[in-house]
């Protein structure tokens, strides 16, 4: 190489000059592209990532897979022993394995998402307050109303009490926990990190229809449930989407949800979705076709459900128009 022919070379004068300095022919070039691959974000965080943070499909599919591997851990581990008490002791540590199932990856992704748990519907200020209650009050006077107008039209029977004293009591605190259990994990799962981060996606109403009709199809599992008893179901979960828009939380839900579920199984002793469990007040019966009655089904099988269930609609539009501000 030449001496001259090094002398032109930048680099290795005194004289050097910057890359965006140095054109063609001598002549200064133009900056980079704001699109260049050096400043682009990578495909991969592309791909995850959106404008609000993990894209909404692969945290629904995540959270998804991560509760039904925890879940079936649980429920093995549940009836891993008998406890007695006729299984129903397994069934409780089946529901509140269930529970923790569908909280821990809410609570893992909370933290990828960098957002308060409490935007999923439970938060636990609100926990077990004046909204919850409210529900329970609500729910037992859904399931007294339609309970009420199966006795009216002939096809229920309240019998007479089957349990007093100290059985009495024990069994009512049992079904409350359980169905306090209950409540929390499918209004959870169903209307918790599942509908906020579905909404983000599709939107409030689609994300609420689709989960609505997979919690009615969940109930098919039901020995007892039949298909008029999965739809009203999957009405029953609109409604509680209808809550959770108006009230901003789940807590409602939650106790309309638990109280509907002690009504229906022990306070008044019919099937639940197909359900027959022991430890209940009465020996009542269901009568007539089962279009009206429910049949195996119970209460929610009848036509008269889906009458019930509007009428609280109406209603319950009705008291709470608008979305608290928090």
């Amino acid at each position: 190489m030449s001496e001259a022919f090094v002398a032109k070379v930048p680099w290795e004068s005194g004289l050097a000059m910057s890359e965006g300095e140095i054109g063609t022919q001598g002549k200064p070039a133009a900056p980079a592209p704001a699109f260049a691959a050096a400043t682009a974000p990578s495909y991969v965080r592309t791909l995850f990532l959106g404008p609000d943070g993990l894209r909404s499909g692969w945290g629904f599919a995540f959270y998804l897979v991560a509760f039904l591997i925890l879940q079936r851990l649980f429920v093995d581990l549940a009836w891993a022993h008998d406890f007695g008490f006729s299984g129903l002791w397994s069934e409780m540590l089946e529901e509140s394995g269930s529970l923790i199932a569908a909280l821990i990856p809410s609570i893992i992704l909370a933290r990828v998402e960098h957002r308060p748990w409490g935007a999923y519907g439970l938060s636990l200020k609100k926990a077990l307050g004046p909204s919850f209650w409210l529900g329970t009050l609500w729910g037992f006077s859904a399931i007294t109303l339609l309970i009420l107008s199966l006795y009216g039209v002939h096809a229920f029977g309240f019998g007479h009490i089957t349990l007093r004293g100290p059985r009495l009591v024990r069994f009512a605190i049992f079904w409350a926990t359980m169905f306090l259990l209950v409540g929390l994990f499918e209004e959870f799962l169903l209307r918790g990190y599942s509908q906020f981060t579905l909404a983000r996606g599709v939107g409030f109403w689609p994300a609420a229809i689709v989960l609505s009709s997979a919690f009615g199809l969940i109930h098919l599992r039901n020995g007892g449930e039949q298909l008029s008893g999965a739809i009203a179901a999957a009405f029953i979960g609109l409604f509680f989407c209808m809550t959770l828009r108006r009230m901003g939380s789940l807590w409602f839900a939650v106790g309309f949800h638990a109280a509907w579920d002690w009504g229906e199984t022990f306070f008044y002793s019919v099937p639940d979705s197909g359900m027959v469990s022991p430890g209940h007040l009465l020996s009542s019966s269901l009568r007539g076709p089962d279009w009206l009655s429910g049949g195996s089904v119970g209460p929610e099988g009848s036509v008269l459900c889906f009458f019930v269930i509007g009428l609280v609609w109406i209603v319950f539009d009705r008291v709470y128009r608008a979305i608290p501000s928090t």
